[in-house]
């Protein structure tokens, strides 16, 4: 049996698709080895995910958590502050690193005033008051970012990756279709999500012709196969939605050629 080893640097996209997606407890979709099965008996894939809040967050991480931040029992649901200030992408000998563009579109961070480390107080809503009040002291909001800055934050990404060894580098882009969206006139909308996203992708595809960095392309995925059924909403896939998007993963695998003896 041969092994090919994955580090995922996303969301819920690349995980779900790639590693297992669950709903209710239960695996409804048991990720990119049921592809593998099919298609190459002879290989097994290990699959590492990391969560990502932002491309700049990553590039400012410096490894470790900040005091004031590992000092209190902050509940972060799936961005636990270690992934957050993780270098692990930049160091891992994964066979292939696969990224995702879904947390540049619309995650919101906050800046430490101290220390300007950049954070993502997932679910600080539901946080004890006195955390929500050091929050609120110790950190500014972050503007979000345009598709140029953000892609250019990728092209660094991809440049640091690259210093550390010469595993190929796949990135997911984003369909965006909204269940129930009809924008006929954008006129005072033009930063709907669904704008967004279709930025984004562009911005990839001068990235990838800049870097030689492969595209999963989930959008035309999704489009060829009727997005409208295999989406749950704007970002969730039903589990043939994740199949899908996991055997395109295998076609660029494919193509890249880590498949072959």
């Amino acid at each position: 049996m041969k092994r090919l080893t994955l580090f995922l640097k996303g969301n819920l996209d690349v995980h779900d698709a790639l590693h297992s997606c669950r709903v209710g407890g239960r695996v409804v979709w048991n990720g990119i080895n049921d592809v593998l099965r099919e298609r190459h008996p002879e290989w097994t894939a290990r699959v590492k995910h990391e969560t990502m809040s932002r491309l700049d967050a990553v590039l400012a991480a410096s490894g470790t958590v900040p005091a004031s931040i590992a000092e209190r029992d902050l509940a972060l649901g799936s961005y636990p502050a270690a992934m957050q200030f993780s270098r692990a992408v930049f160091e891992s000998d994964a066979d292939v690193i696969v990224l995702s563009i879904l947390g540049e579109v619309g995650t919101d961070l906050v800046r430490s005033r101290s220390d300007g480390s950049l954070f993502f107080p997932r679910e600080s809503e539901r946080w004890a008051e006195n955390d929500q009040a050091w929050l609120s002291a110790e950190f500014e909001p972050v503007p979000r970012l345009d598709a140029e800055t953000s892609m250019a934050n990728l092209s660094t990404v991809i440049g640091r990756i690259r210093q550390h060894g010469e595993a190929p580098i796949v990135i997911f882009n984003m369909s965006p279709i909204v269940p129930g969206e009809t924008i006929r006139c954008y006129q005072g909308i033009d930063d709907a999500y669904s704008t967004r996203v279709r930025r984004w992708n562009l911005g990839l595809i001068d990235v990838s012709a800049a870097t030689g960095v492969s595209i999963v392309d989930v959008d035309t995925v999704l489009a060829r196969a009727g997005a409208d059924a295999l989406k749950l909403d704007m970002m969730h896939l039903t589990p043939q939605g994740y199949r899908l998007v996991a055997e395109e993963t295998v076609n660029v695998l494919e193509d890249l050629g880590v498949l072959e003896d």
